[in-house]
């Protein structure tokens, strides 16, 4: 019975993504999401909100993931197979204490970030990530609790780094689907794990697009 539960997720999963259209590689913002009945649309908590994107053209106001630019530590966060915390971080000031650290990520090394709200008013999340050496290359999930079948990992996209600190471009948290299965409002947790070399990454952010 699991199984068949966990199949028919995976389908729903593919048809909800496929709808929404959104290109994981593209650098432009995204902004339509489909809305389907029963689906929440409003803001899901009083989350503060900011730009810090806008340098690069993407004007969206987003909230920061608890904890998402890891200073005084990762508090929330799960490091697995040696990821750790260090000194310097995306160099933008689009924080008070921008830059100060980071999430370090040996090949193979995996962090997973607190649960955070989410609906379909929350389509996308984006970070900054760099590599720390040689070429290296991050995959993305978002990880959701299912009241029966328990936990979902649904992989949304890998990233290549280069040596400079830079935006992601935007990824889907598939806060549709989820809201649909979990009626209206799901929590989401984001993992990020290097795929090889060294990645860093710092300043993890979803997008409200809808927020009043």
């Amino acid at each position: 019975m699991l199984q068949n539960l966990f199949s028919r997720h995976s389908r729903i999963t593919g048809a909800v993504i496929g709808c929404l259209g959104i290109a994981v590689l593209s650098g432009a913002p995204a902004r339509a999401a489909l809305i389907l009945p029963g689906i929440a649309t409003g803001a899901c908590d009083n989350a503060t909100l900011s730009q810090p994107f806008s340098a690069w053209g993407d004007t969206n106001e987003y909230k920061l993931v608890p904890g998402g630019t890891f200073q005084g530590g990762a508090s929330g966060w799960t490091l697995s197979k040696g990821a750790t915390v260090v000194a310097g971080g995306a160099p933008y000031g689009v924080t008070a204490s921008a830059g100060s650290s980071s999430v370090d990520l040996a090949a193979g090394a995996s962090v997973t970030s607190p649960f955070t709200c989410v609906n379909a008013s929350y389509p996308t999340f984006r970070f900054f990530a760099r590599n720390n050496g040689v070429l290296s290359n991050l995959t993305v999930s978002v990880v959701y609790n299912q009241p029966i079948v328990g936990q979902v990992v649904l992989p949304v996209g890998t990233v290549a780094l280069n040596g400079t600190w830079k935006p992601s471009a935007p990824m889907a948290t598939q806060s549709a689907l989820e809201g649909l299965l979990s009626g209206g409002t799901a929590q989401v947790a984001l993992r990020f794990t290097s795929l090889s070399g060294n990645s860093q990454i710092d300043g993890v952010y979803v997008d409200p697009m809808m927020h009043d």
